[in-house]
């Protein structure tokens, strides 16, 4: 991914956001934006405060202090309908999936649009569940249940719930986590196609640095719950700092055994 002709108007702020568990700091004052239609990849090692980041934002999780602006909505002090409402625009799309093993996946995609976009036709119910189901290259999945899928295969459909409801911003956490490197790579490449069809803005939480070459147009780096490094991800693999060197190279190793 590039960074050119990007849109550097800022449809997530966010400034000086702590949070802490049991005197546990895991956010230490993190501040950052998203830009309009910008891939940006939030890298970190485990326990360093990436997948609560996301959660403040969709308020999952309430920072202790600090503000996050979501297309200009505040959302830690926003009420509940205000919430509510800026949700309706924010797709998350949760490590596990969390597809409704009760439903099958025609059910699964047709429930977010139920509850959203009220004012559908059953007609128009059904071309949004195809498109999604094309986009995401399941069309023959329609009258499956989530216990007949593969891996690569919930998270597309997870994918594709996430994406019906015409979200201006997309929220990855772990994408690929799970996967093997073949399915990985797919997910990957889908993300930007998501992008690029639906003309998203993304934070992508991983530590997966396949992931990260694959659709970063910027990268931020946690460590110890504060923004470590900004940068492209040329910046990042030209880096001598022991900590980024030392964390891509061992991804590095790790996929040529």
């Amino acid at each position: 991914m590039s960074t050119e002709n990007k849109n550097t108007e800022a449809v997530i702020d966010i400034k000086d956001l702590k949070i802490s568990f049991g005197g546990n700091e895991v956010l230490k004052g993190v501040s950052l934006q998203l830009n309009k239609e910008e891939n940006l990849v939030v890298l970190g090692k485990s326990g360093t405060g990436k997948s609560v980041l996301i959660k403040c934002i969709v308020r999952l999780l309430k920072a202790d202090s600090g503000t996050i602006e979501v297309l200009g909505d505040e959302v830690n002090g926003a009420k509940r309908e205000e919430l509510e409402e800026t949700r309706k625009k924010i797709g998350f799309l949760f490590q596990s999936g969390a597809l409704y093993d009760s439903m099958t996946v025609k059910e699964n995609l047709e429930f977010p649009l139920r509850r959203i976009k009220k004012d559908l036709s059953e007609e128009e119910i059904s071309q949004k569940v195809n498109e999604v189901l094309e986009n995401v290259g399941l069309p023959d999945a329609i009258d499956k249940m989530p216990s007949e899928l593969s891996g690569g295969m919930r998270k597309r459909i997870s994918l594709a719930r996430t994406i019906i409801v015409d979200p201006a911003i997309m929220l990855y956490d772990e994408p690929t986590t799970g996967l093997d490197p073949v399915t990985s790579n797919e997910i990957s490449m889908l993300i930007n196609d998501i992008q690029e069809k639906y003309k998203t803005a993304s934070i992508i939480i991983t530590h997966d640095i396949e992931c990260v070459r694959t659709v970063a147009d910027r990268i931020i780096m946690l460590k110890e719950g504060e923004v470590y490094k900004e940068g492209s991800l040329a910046e990042f693999e030209s880096d001598s700092d022991p900590y980024i060197s030392s964390f891509f190279k061992s991804q590095s190793l790790k996929n040529q055994k």
